[in-house]
């Protein structure tokens, strides 16, 4: 049998130290110090303009009358220095601070990025709100939760056309509006381009040296479940010792300046903290992908891949998958994206063995070696790295290790694990939410993460952890029987890849485990019918629903029990809602929402009345 060969990639962490508490309670700390960090975010911007000033920070294509994209349009760290520097003027005479702070409703490009710097540097914390929440809400509700949490004093969109009416409906008159692009006439609107050339005077210099690790950069809310979303307070200690972290963790952050191509929305940690991050503090180039893993988008993001080649690529399933199948025949695309990558990272959900499998085999053809496919585990509240893992041998729910200077306590819950996090890199709580936020730190000041975990392999805890489902997500069945949801879900998913977006399990308090199952547009291949076809059409065609009953029964074989057994499933064709809080724009199901507001369905399920019901034989 052949060796794995893999591309050389340094792991910076691969031991831990581990004590005993009382209770069965563990702790686990890296065997590696922290090494020191910044105060703040944008000593790491200065010091980058100064050493390469010309070298591209961010990048983006223009966009074209037709919609369509072309030449890249660079920015360079000193460019970038020296707007964000007019921006943070222009803030500072508006008088906003972390009481009036600023709320960005824009997409992933150039002006965003700008503000969001200039906010830093003056000292004014910013809220990149989810895209969605204007751009395809109908009621604006999330919107106006955001801004009646955050009290902005300015407002920031880049195009009025696109975002007028969500500001019409839930800004408040008396807010000024930013544009890069056309006017909202209820509002006060100003122009980026003339925020752009407020001249600055000694006030800016003033107001970043005043700035420290417990200032507010930024606030993040969360996607929200059965309750509305809550703004995660980022500060400078937070964002910067995570950074460090994810250098320690990742030493070839250090080796080269990562050059990332990245869609991943800012709104979420992911994107606006990891990655964005990441560039500023490595001196390194965030190439702007307009592209997303869509059917209408997917085509902008492999166009990029073929002209851009990353040294890291970061991206969710989904995105791997679309990857996996276009290299299989684009060569193009397997020779610039395989060129110079050091590592791919995934995160978000479970990934199917199939996805690897393609990837592995489109490596191996083109450059004889394995790229390491990584991953770990965090959240928002965690800025968001928290564990990463130790090897390039990583399988499906594999987490690792927690990074330098964090330590994660293991508490017993039941048959569970919950881990909980301690660190410079955890939030000091909710955004005006004090009791939420005691809510989520117990006696010994560590983070509940709600997240359950299980050892790699209990007999060598250097290989770290992997995941274990939601504590919250599990439930047991009427016959006491305990069901875990989370390697259930992923048993499912894998299974029927490429053909399952997502799986919402339920039973609680029933006898049998069922399963609502969303689909993913691969779906309409297996049907034969016209693309305009109805979905609900696509997902009762005789073919559609075959198959499906197959994957039933496999799973029905494999299944150990009555809590690993999928008694019964349904085939949504109603998309999860994002108005209810049923996904996020990054596509990340939310079962609880799902189950609360499908309780109907779920109840005519269990009952035997839902229509369109597949039971394995």
């Amino acid at each position: 049998m052949t060796a794995v060969k893999f591309r050389k990639m340094r792991f910076g962490v691969t031991r831990v130290k581990m004590r005993e508490g009382q209770n069965g309670i563990r702790y686990v700390v890296a065997d590696q110090e922290l090494a020191p960090y910044p105060e703040r975010m944008t000593d790491r911007l200065v010091h980058w303009a100064k050493e390469k000033p010309t070298q591209t920070l961010f990048a983006r294509r223009l966009k074209n009358a037709d919609g369509t994209f072309g030449e890249w349009q660079h920015i360079s760290f000193s460019q970038a220095l020296d707007s964000a520097r007019h921006i943070a003027q222009g803030l500072l005479n508006r008088g906003l601070n972390v009481d009036r702070p600023v709320v960005i409703l824009s997409e992933n490009d150039l002006e965003h990025a700008l503000m969001a710097l200039g906010c830093m540097v003056a000292g004014v914390p910013f809220c990149p709100a989810s895209p969605a929440y204007s751009t395809i809400s109908q009621d604006f509700e999330k919107l106006r939760h955001i801004l009646s949490t955050l009290t902005p004093g300015l407002v920031f969109a880049a195009d009025a056309m696109r975002y007028g009416k969500a500001i019409e409906s839930a800004v408040s008159t008396d807010l000024e509006v930013v544009l890069t692009q056309g006017t909202v006439h209820s509002h006060k609107s100003t122009q980026f381009a003339e925020l752009l050339k407020t001249p600055i005077t000694s006030a800016v210099d003033e107001a970043m040296r005043a700035t420290g690790p417990d200032t507010i950069a930024k606030f993040l809310f969360t996607s929200g479940s059965t309750k509305m979303p809550k703004a995660v307070i980022n500060t400078n200690r937070l964002w910067c010792s995570n950074q460090q972290q994810m250098c320690q963790s990742m030493p070839l952050l250090e080796e080269q300046p990562p050059v990332l191509i990245d869609w991943l929305p800012w709104n979420h940690t992911f994107g606006g903290n990891h990655n964005f991050g990441m560039v500023i503090y490595n001196g390194g180039t965030l190439y702007i992908d307009d592209g997303k893993p869509t059917p209408a988008l997917i085509g902008e993001s492999l166009r990029n891949l073929r002209e851009i080649a990353p040294t890291v690529y970061f991206n969710v399933p989904t995105g791997f998958e679309a990857i996996a199948k276009a290299m299989e025949t684009d060569a193009a695309l397997r020779k610039n994206l395989l060129s110079r990558v050091g590592m791919f990272f995934y995160a978000g959900a479970a990934m199917a063995q199939p996805i690897w499998d393609s990837l592995y085999a489109s490596q191996e053809r083109e450059v004889g070696e394995r790229i390491a496919m990584t991953t770990g585990l965090g959240m928002t509240e965690s800025g968001p790295f928290a564990l990463f893992v130790t090897n390039p041998y990583v399988k499906t729910a594999d987490l690792g290790v927690p990074a330098p200077g964090m330590e994660i306590k293991l508490v017993p819950d039941g048959d569970k694990i919950e881990i909980l996090y301690k660190g410079p890199n955890i939030t000091p709580g909710y955004w005006r939410a004090p009791k939420e936020t005691s809510e989520h730190f117990d006696e010994e000041g560590f983070f509940r993460t709600g997240d359950a975990v299980k050892w790699i392999d209990e007999s060598d805890v250097h290989q770290g952890l992997k995941f274990d489902g939601r504590i919250a997500e599990d439930f047991k069945l009427a016959t006491g029987t305990f069901v875990s949801v989370g390697p259930l879900r992923a048993k499912i998913i894998g299974a029927g890849a490429p053909y399952i977006q997502d799986v919402v399990i339920t039973g609680l308090n029933r006898r049998e485990v069922g399963a609502m199952i969303f689909p993913t547009p691969a779906v309409r291949g297996l049907s034969g019918l016209a693309a305009d076809a109805a979905m609900s059409e696509v997902l009762s065609s005789t073919s559609v629903v075959a198959h499906f009953q197959s994957l039933l029964e496999h799973l029905a074989q494999t299944s150990t029990g009555s809590a690993s057994r999928i008694a019964f499933a349904v085939l949504l064709n109603e998309p999860p809602s994002i108005d209810k809080g049923e996904v996020t724009d990054k596509g990340s199901i939310n079962q609880r929402a799902v189950l609360k507001h499908r309780d109907a369905l779920v109840q005519a399920m269990h009952d035997g009345t839902a229509p369109n019901t597949l039971r394995p034989k």
